[in-house]
């Protein structure tokens, strides 16, 4: 799958590197900003009682 990638993506080799890090920083930020706030809503950790 990572090589399908890697073929796929213009340039050498650098920016290819730039690319899939660009790419998983938008993942990772996507991540904390719409997913994780969402599915923490929906942990039971979140019924506190004394």
């Amino acid at each position: 799958m990572y090589s399908l990638l890697w073929h796929y993506l213009p340039g050498p080799w650098f920016l290819k590197l730039l690319i899939v890090l660009g790419l998983l920083a938008v993942v990772f930020f996507g991540l904390m900003e719409f997913v994780f706030p969402w599915v923490s809503t929906l942990m039971p950790y979140n019924d506190v009682a004394f």
